[in-house]
């Protein structure tokens, strides 16, 4: 025959503790002494114990599940930072969930009333348009919450982002100090607000150093449409000296269109990218890049919603965190 499971009192018993202790360990509920937390987790190893979910849900009423909805898991920032959730959820107690929202706002509705029918015991939720019209659900819910990276209008909720102004502002000062004049700003989709507001930052340093605002072209938000978009920008337009790429996608489709006209960076343009990957250090031209806080953003998220979840009623929270300029050989002073 099979052999049996073993049960929550089996860890206890061959841990030496409490069915309880062996719950506040697993469930993150209580905090227990160190010693007795690694003997509780020794004998989980050694037993091969699952918890039961189905039964802590029957009898709370409420899944330990944190829940996170995006607009798109192809974005390899939004996949960072489910991920710096998930590590901030380690040892917690609390399971994650994922769900994309495909850029669409009925699809993210139709993803949200699945997310609801679980009872999870939190939700971090980055809108796909600033309507965000999926938020009664959770309202009518009375879920906690927390909205990250794309804000939204007059948001009732806490909300953590980057300061987007400030963003857009590093990379154009960044140029401007180099010598450039002739700048093009490639932003996403301007219907976000965040992506207004990196270009109204890289405006007003323009502004600040006395000539016009920049060229600023609406990319699209993908790869393949940011590329086509930005090289039939550069098609017919006369060649700027550098341009400013913010968001991923956009910088991907930058390089791209470059590298389909022969036009070398940083002899011909200089190029600033958006999210500090890896491969962006890795290229024979190392790209300068705008990075974001990830795992800063994932704990303030993380941070914000435990407070929700244990009671804390308070007004909601703003968070905007700073990114950093990290200057590669991709910008250069302007050849002519």
């Amino acid at each position: 025959m099979p052999k049996k499971p073993a049960s929550i009192r089996d860890v206890a018993e061959r841990a030496g503790v409490s069915p309880g202790t062996v719950s506040n360990v697993l469930n993150g509920s209580r905090p227990v002494n160190a010693a007795l937390a690694e003997r509780v987790r020794e004998a989980v190893a050694a037993l091969s114990y699952q918890a039961d979910r189905a039964a802590a849900f029957l009898r709370t009423g409420k899944a330990r599940i944190i829940a996170v909805l995006v607009p798109d898991l192809d974005n390899p920032f939004f996949t960072s930072l489910v991920a710096a959730i998930e590590t901030c959820l380690r040892g917690q107690g609390y399971e994650i969930i994922v769900a994309s929202a495909n850029g669409s706002d009925a699809t993210e509705q139709s993803r949200l009333a699945a997310i609801l029918a679980w009872r999870p015991a939190g939700l971090v939720v980055a809108p796909c348009s600033d309507a965000f019209p999926a938020r009664m659900l959770i309202e009518q819910a009375r879920l906690p919450y927390v909205v990250a990276d794309r804000i939204t209008q007059d948001p009732a909720a806490d909300t953590v982002s980057v300061d987007n102004v400030d963003a857009g502002a590093l990379g154009m000062r960044h140029l401007v100090e180099l010598g450039h004049r002739a700048i093009l700003v490639a932003a996403s989709e301007l219907r976000l607000a965040n992506m207004r507001a990196r270009c109204a930052g890289a405006a007003e340093i323009a502004r600040e150093h006395g000539f016009a605002s920049p060229a600023i072209l609406e990319a699209g938000g993908d790869f393949e449409e940011a590329s086509a978009r930005i090289g039939t920008w550069l098609d017919a337009n006369p060649r700027p000296t550098a341009i400013l790429a913010l968001t991923n996608f956009t910088t991907l489709g930058a390089l791209a269109a470059l590298a389909e006209r022969n036009i070398a960076i940083p002899q011909a343009i200089s190029l600033i990218g958006f999210d500090d990957y890896a491969w962006m250090r890795a290229r024979a031209t190392p790209l300068t890049a705008i990075g974001q806080p990830v795992e800063a953003i994932g704990a303030a998220i993380w941070d914000r919603l435990r407070a929700r979840i244990e009671g804390d009623d308070g007004r909601p929270a703003e968070v905007a965190l700073r990114c950093t300029l990290h200057v590669r050989a991709s910008t250069a002073p302007p050849s002519d």
